[in-house]
């Protein structure tokens, strides 16, 4: 079969209701507004069905959908920055999994990250979510945002040492 049937699709895309919405929430900053980027993300899926090729990642597709519907918005046409962050030098600072900025990260309080994930730009706080919060693969990040892997990689440092700093400040820890 060479295209997704409605019942396929409803078994793929129905699991993602709940990590699309929180995506949507970081994005957004407005639950009502999550709420219809993720509606909205559905109904485009489903009228784009035709265009997803069977053998490619799903959950990225959707995430894509979803990143390019906030984009288009309101919300994310005023939030839109026209400077790009020079990320040039940054790839060889990627911070692995196992480090101590994520154990610090995981065991500090989940208002402080959330209050230092939301203080992110939104090119940083996206690439961490998708892949420290939603828990894709480096290379699903990059088809969801459509960026280079070692785009995903260089923000993905940047936005975990931000988030390491935020918290060493409110800590009062000198980094």
């Amino acid at each position: 079969m060479s295209r997704l049937q409605n019942s396929e699709f409803e078994k793929l895309a129905l699991p993602l209701l709940d990590p699309l919405y929180n995506f949507a929430r970081w994005l957004s900053g407005d639950a009502d507004e999550a709420r219809d980027l993720v509606q909205e993300t559905f109904v485009k899926a489903l009228k784009g069905l035709g265009s997803f090729q069977e053998g490619t990642n799903f959950r990225a597709w959707m995430f894509r959908i979803l990143r390019n519907t906030f984009l288009t918005s309101r919300t994310g046409l005023e939030r839109r920055s026209t400077i790009q962050e020079d990320e040039e030098g940054f790839e060889d600072s990627v911070v692995t999994i196992d480090t101590p900025e994520t154990a610090l990260i995981r065991h500090t309080d989940t208002e402080l990250v959330q209050r230092a994930i939301a203080q992110l730009p939104g090119p940083f706080r996206e690439v961490l979510l998708l892949a420290d919060i939603e828990e894709m693969k480096y290379q699903e990040v990059a088809e969801a945002l459509s960026i280079p892997i070692g785009t995903v990689m260089s923000r993905l440092a940047r936005a975990r040492k931000q988030i390491r700093e935020h918290i060493l400040q409110v800590a009062g820890v000198k980094s």
